[in-house]
């Protein structure tokens, strides 16, 4: 059984440790937060076994833990994990790895030049559906993937917005594409592979009162060859399932959340999957199963054990990363023709 700390108690700390408790791989052994009367109140309602940390110093002198989950926002990620690593203690983040690409290199430099398991909470992979689609991709059963289409239609009120911090370049490095559709990108790209070019808008809707973009659009070229779309979007209400198409050779295969539809060319259409569990797109950002935490937590601790990297390396967060900087940098060169009306 491995011993766990978990550094941030903001939003999503709740799902990890109800993730912690379901396993029978890991033991929640200390947290700590910024605050150590919240901190204190926090461990007395979620997980009064757990000792309480007044410092990151402290948390990394201690022998007895075997990892550490880092769940704070991305701008307090470069201390805390030098901290760590001179500690020589494995890391689990949370997404994404920080603000801007160039500090999110820095960061999974630091791990690798010590030689440090840095894995990376992108729990959607732990998705039944999509982890059958990446088998299928990888299996070659969809032939040559030539188009793919992202689509990530999902919402969040003002009110969540209005927290101090949330969508600014600040604290959180950006607006939904950092914050909420970076998972639904991850998925993307193992399925894809890298993608080569993008043109790109991301915008700012008069539905938000905010300082990052809450919608984008992008054109993609892969490496492959392929050609894809991409949407995304927190003004999208009252907010629906992402949804990633991949059109093959060998037909198509349409991931909708947690369900998988394959559309064969030579054969009947089948559906896979298909669980019921709500995906946080709409206003309760929180409204998701803590099964996909537990899985990727339940990765992590046997990738230690069995010295492998885990499911999503620091490495591979990079690629997702590299993608937003580039639709970020695509749309502020952007040009854009006038359309003319006739007379």
């Amino acid at each position: 059984m491995k011993k766990v700390a978990l550094i941030g108690l903001g939003m999503v700390a709740g799902t990890h440790v109800k993730a912690i408790a379901a396993s029978d791989r890991v033991q929640l052994s200390g947290l700590m937060g910024r605050n150590l009367d919240r901190a204190a109140a926090f461990a007395a309602e979620h997980a009064p076994d757990a000792k309480v940390y007044k410092s990151v110093a402290e948390l990394a002198a201690d022998p007895m833990l075997d990892f550490v989950i880092v769940a704070t926002p991305p701008d307090a990620r470069v201390d805390i994990t030098r901290a760590l690593v001179d500690a020589g203690k494995p890391i689990l983040m949370e997404k994404p790895i920080e603000r801007t690409l160039t500090v999110a290199q820095d960061i999974v430099a630091m791990c690798d030049e010590a030689n440090l398991p840095l894995g990376m909470v992108f729990q959607h992979r732990m998705r039944p559906a999509a982890q059958e689609l990446i088998q299928l991709v990888d299996e070659g059963m969809l032939g040559p993937i030539a188009a793919v289409e992202i689509h990530i239609p999902w919402w969040r009120p003002q009110s969540y917005y209005d927290e101090l911090g949330r969508g600014t370049y600040d604290r959180d490095g950006g607006g939904v594409m950092l914050t909420q559709a970076i998972h639904t990108f991850n998925v993307a790209l193992r399925l894809t592979g890298p993608v080569q070019r993008v043109q790109a808008m991301t915008r700012t809707t008069a539905l938000h009162h905010m300082e990052a973009e809450d919608f984008v659009v992008a054109g993609l070229e892969f490496a492959s060859g392929a050609v894809g779309s991409l949407f995304a979007s927190t003004a999208s209400f009252p907010g629906g399932t992402e949804r990633i198409a991949l059109r093959g050779a060998n037909g198509s295969a349409i991931l909708d959340a947690a369900a998988l539809t394959l559309h064969w060319k030579a054969g009947p259409t089948e559906v896979r999957g298909g669980e019921t569990s709500a995906t946080g797109g709409g206003a309760d950002p929180m409204a998701f199963t803590a099964n996909w935490h537990q899985g990727i937590i339940d990765d992590f601790a046997d990738a230690l054990n069995e010295r492998r990297a885990p499911c999503v390396t620091g490495q591979e967060a990079l690629h997702v990363h590299a993608l937003i900087n580039a639709i970020e940098q695509a749309s502020k060169k952007a040009q854009f023709t006038m359309v003319e009306m006739d007379a």
